[in-house]
């Protein structure tokens, strides 16, 4: 099933931690779907490069059930499985050991292979030994069409890692090889913003402080940390969300019109929002955000652990489950209009979306009938789950008086296309196979998100707390996240 229009080409995708649940629920699936549609080259074989003493059945038995049980794509086409793992192979080697990077380097060479992509489904613990290793066998960039790597969020932990990160990347890798994947930006509704944004000429003339009072940007998770709570105890909200999703979505939001729509001139106004962003540092980064924790909850008579109970959570920690910020985009088109975003974890529903407030109209003439909190004009884009856009505008209520409702028009990505979107690890492999690098971060956006919330990560550190304020499992966050909002005479959108 694979592409019938590049005969000649062989790509060998090589996964390291290709055990791992990253590879069984996200890549196989995906290239699994890319090969149905006929998109992958027409000889792409798999190279897994993980500890487990697995071998080449082992694998692609483990990762044929992945894919029959997590293929968006269903039924199975039996076939295209077997056409995409028939070739595929496996490495056995700790990520320390070079001379497992010598055996993969060698299996590479002696198989002919033109164009390789590396792709780090690993822990971030691992990421440096892996490049370090694949720094010292510097002879895989040698006659080649192209070798790429792929790494996956987070880049680093602070400023100071994510500088060490990169400059490992540099030695072996130059920033054309190099494809920082955020899988929020391969979200079809998130590549929508800039096309609702820029292929329309309705809404970017409003699209500034003159016309919008607030952008509310929210990413709910309903579940727990889980059996992620290990990293997660080490990163909370900021390090996991905040430092790359959420920014990302700030700046797809807040940029202007590229000069064209291709990798260069996208990241360029992406780079302008990051270097417009007011530092919050110190009192300021106090003043503009506010944490939390989910706490133990009865609900329906049954306990609920509480993120201090969870398994592989260290005793006393103060690590935020829940992150409200305010920021400011210094910037003439976004002067003093706030972005308030927040993300948690345990909330009511799961949900990401961003909401543009527009102002309330001058002088109101009208009696609002079902209205409470802000004015009715709020222009949603939902990216998860139920993909789509929303506007909400005042209509006249039947009847004599001119009583005021509001009312809302809506898109519904599967009503209008009949279809559920494709998963954004779909459309990122595609790019990555054929060196499209729009949707993917850039080396500088790193470093100026890196920069921008070490600032706010340093003044808490500086400012300790022995407890966070704690919220109920299944509500929108601690009363301070509210109390902070109301402050500025604005409310949440806690809609489910």
């Amino acid at each position: 099933m694979k592409s019938q229009n590049a005969i000649n080409e062989r790509v060998a995708f090589v996964i390291f931690g290709v055990t791992g649940d990253l590879t069984k629920r996200k890549l196989l699936p995906a290239l699994y779907e890319l090969n149905i549609e006929g998109r992958l080259p027409s000889k792409l074989e798999i190279v897994g490069f993980a500890r487990r003493p697995w071998n080449n059945e082992k694998m692609r038995q483990v990762l044929r059930e992945g894919i029959q049980q997590f293929a968006r794509i269903k039924p199975i086409e039996e076939h295209a499985l077997d056409d995409l793992l028939e070739d595929s192979h496996y490495i056995v080697s700790d990520f320390r050991e070079a001379g497992g990077y010598k055996r993969l380097n060698r299996f590479l060479n002696k198989r002919g292979f033109r164009k390789i992509i590396f792709y780090l489904a690993t822990p971030p613990d691992a990421y440096s030994e892996i490049i370090r290793n694949l720094a010292v066998c510097k002879n895989y960039n040698i006659g080649r069409d192209y070798v790429r790597i792929v790494i996956e969020k987070p880049y680093g932990r602070d400023l100071q890692s994510a500088e060490e990160l990169e400059n490992n990347l540099y030695r072996c890798f130059t920033e054309e090889q190099i494809f920082r994947i955020d899988h929020y930006l391969g979200k079809e509704t998130v590549q929508n913003i800039l096309v609702f944004r820029f292929a329309n000429g309705i809404f970017e003339p409003l699209w500034n402080k003159n016309y919008i009072d607030h952008v509310q940007i929210t990413v709910a998770e309903s579940d727990g940390v889980g059996e992620r709570a290990g990293y997660y105890d080490h990163a909370g909200v900021i390090r996991d969300m905040f430092a790359n999703h959420m920014l990302q979505l700030v700046t797809l939001t807040a940029m202007e019109a590229p000069y064209a729509f291709n990798a260069q001139s996208v990241r360029d106004e992406k780079m302008k929002v990051l270097r417009s962003l007011r530092p919050m540092n110190g009192q300021a980064a106090l003043r503009n955000t506010v944490r939390g924790q989910y706490g133990e909850t009865i609900i329906n008579g049954k306990k609920l652990r509480g993120y201090l109970q969870e398994e592989r959570v260290s005793a006393g920690s103060t690590t935020e489950t829940y992150l409200a910020a305010k920021l400011f985009i210094d910037n003439w088109r976004w002067a003093n209009v706030p972005f308030y975003i927040r993300s948690g974890k345990r909330l009511p529903v799961r949900k990401t979306e961003i909401a543009i407030q527009f102002k309330q109209v001058p002088l109101p003439l009208f009696n609002w009938e079902n209205m409470a909190g802000d004015a009715p004009n709020v222009l949603v884009l939902r990216l998860q789950p139920d993909e789509g856009i929303n506007l909400s505008f005042g209509a006249k209520m039947p009847g004599r008086e001119n009583k005021i409702s509001p009312v809302t028009m809506e898109f519904c990505y599967r009503d209008a296309f009949g279809t559920e979107p494709p998963e954004a690890y779909e459309r990122l492999l595609l790019d990555c196979l054929i060196g499209d690098q729009t949707l993917f971060t850039r080396h500088d956006e790193v470093i100026a998100q890196w920069r921008f919330v070490t600032d706010i990560i340093r003044a808490w550190e500086e400012n300790p707390v022995n407890l966070l304020p704690q919220y109920a499992i299944n509500s929108w966050g601690p009363e301070e996240a509210d109390k902070f909002i109301e402050a500025d005479e604005r409310s949440w959108r806690n809609t489910n």
